[in-house]
């Protein structure tokens, strides 16, 4: 064999050494047992689950529904993991984001970087603002998230923003020097328009609307490990979210939240991920669990699983309602 043949053939192993290093992140399921991809929807192959928490990750694998791939089950890139497998023999890629919306925006910014999406169900917990609406235990299903956390404090005896500090001086209200903010937009980049200054990210309408179908009748958890909650927990459809860095136990606050904005929860990561997923074009929705109540007694742990259990059942469920690649089994 002559040394031009050589250098051909080793270039020609190493092209497909990269070709099936790449297949091994992009598509890294062909075969499975005797479960075969449905190839007529290659085009879409994952659904992505976003998760924020230990607690949220736990709810998952207590489900019995996540099967990781045999091959590949997860992939570690900057740090984070992301797991590979099938929900109820859809496949899907999983990965836990941790707090604030940092972390939350550059997870699912790799996460669409290095895998076939075709869209995001965000799940996990959050602090009801809301009680008369939603309680622990509740799944609360919104409309749009608000960033709540871009402020534009503003100085001592200038005009009056949003946010008065003074009128929540205690006991009389009154001047206060922290004066007053204003709530910014922020800039919202996506292919083919100009930046736009947004407040509101709403949930992709398609999807929003299958979820109105398939989760309004959906029986969710009331009782972990021998403790119950004291109402059956329900589904609530339509509100809207408030979404920051701030984890909000203040009472007031929550309260001023839900009568200025008409939002019902709030959360540190929803934002950022409706925000990086619009950014990309890609469909999304935000499922969040009520784990408590902003400035009342915490429920206890069972709320807080509970929570995340609820909100995992609703987006497990959502995702057979989206047509997806699913095991073709003989």
């Amino acid at each position: 064999m002559s040394s031009v043949n050589l250098v051909v053939m080793v270039v020609g192993l190493l092209v497909l050494a990269q070709q099936s290093f790449q297949m091994s992140l992009r598509n890294p399921v062909a075969e499975t047992n005797n479960c075969k991809i449905d190839f007529t929807r290659l085009d879409s192959l994952h659904v992505s689950l976003i998760l924020t928490s230990d607690t949220n990750e736990k709810a998952l694998q207590d489900s019995g529904l996540f099967t990781p791939d045999a091959e590949t089950p997860y992939v570690d890139i900057a740090g984070r993991r992301f797991h590979i497998g099938t929900l109820n023999a859809r496949f899907i890629v999983y990965v836990k984001i941790g707090g604030n919306s940092v972390n939350a925006a550059i997870a699912v910014q790799i996460l669409l970087n290095r895998f076939r999406i075709q869209g995001i169900i965000h799940f996990g917990s959050a602090g009801s603002l809301d009680e008369k609406s939603i309680v622990p235990g509740d799944v609360s299903v919104p409309l749009a998230v608000a960033f709540t956390g871009a402020w534009n404090w503003k100085k001592f005896g200038s005009d009056k923003g949003a946010l008065n500090f003074g009128e929540f001086n205690y006991p009389v209200n009154g001047e206060n020097l922290l004066a007053s903010v204003d709530y910014d937009t922020i800039k919202l980049f996506s292919k083919g328009h100009s930046p736009q200054d947004v407040f509101w990210f709403p949930s992709t309408t398609s999807w929003y609307s299958a979820a109105t179908q398939v989760l309004q009748d959906l029986e969710l958890s009331q009782c972990y490990d021998g403790v119950c909650l004291p109402s059956k927990p329900k589904i609530v459809l339509g509100t809207k979210a408030s979404s920051s860095d701030s984890y909000i136990k203040n009472k007031a606050y929550g309260e001023f939240l839900h009568e200025v904005f008409n939002v019902s929860t709030a959360d540190q990561e929803s934002a950022a991920v409706a925000w990086t997923s619009l950014s990309n074009e890609k469909p999304f929705i935000v499922i969040r669990g009520a784990s408590n109540v902003a400035g009342e007694a915490s429920p206890g742990s069972h709320a807080s699983y509970l929570a995340s259990y609820n909100a995992f059942l609703a987006a497990a469920k959502f995702i057979e309602s989206i047509p997806t690649p699913r095991l073709a089994c003989e």
